[in-house]
């Protein structure tokens, strides 16, 4: 099976040590990565034998739907992100995806799986100070996606001590 993982930005910037690309306050959740698994070994396997990134398979029009669903929050360097990805797990799904195949995929299953307008209406939009239980979060995915969501999330850096420990959402794991 794949796990498609969606990420907010935002609380990935917030988390780190140090400074976010440009993309560090974009407003919607992004790719961070469609990574093959099995049943028995839920890890990604660390010695596949794919083929090695090769950028000029992805066509002018991709690469611009990419720029918009998988931009590198961190760096800026989006080719670099794609690259690390497809090397790390798109090229052990080629007997099922080719490299090209990989990212049309999960651009389209970005688009079909989205987040952010899913939540939007649902009421629940990021704000500095609105929580939302984790129950909240995943029902209103799955009232629109048929799927139970895995939510991955981070504590906040910039937590105050004696309050109640608070988690920011990170990532959305189909």
């Amino acid at each position: 099976y794949f796990q498609f993982v969606q990420q907010w930005p935002p609380t990935n910037c917030r988390v780190r040590n140090k400074p976010c690309s440009k993309h560090r306050s974009l407003p919607i959740f992004t790719i961070h990565g469609l990574w093959p698994s099995n049943y028995s070994n839920p890890k990604t396997p660390s010695n596949c034998n794919g083929s090695q990134f090769d950028a000029i398979k992805l066509s002018p029009r991709l690469r611009s739907k990419l720029k918009r669903s998988w931009p590198d929050v961190e760096s800026g360097n989006d080719e670099g992100f794609w690259e690390g990805e497809w090397n790390k797990h798109g090229k052990c799904s080629e007997q099922t995806l080719n490299q090209m195949q990989y990212f049309e995929r999960s651009h389209e299953m970005w688009i079909f799986h989205n987040i952010t307008k899913i939540l939007k209406n649902a009421s629940i939009v990021p704000h500095p100070t609105k929580t939302w239980k984790y129950t909240d979060i995943v029902s209103a995915i799955k009232a629109l996606t048929q799927t139970t969501p895995l939510l991955r999330c981070k504590r906040d850096p910039a937590q105050v001590k004696g309050q109640p420990q608070s988690q920011l959402l990170h990532e959305v794991v189909f």
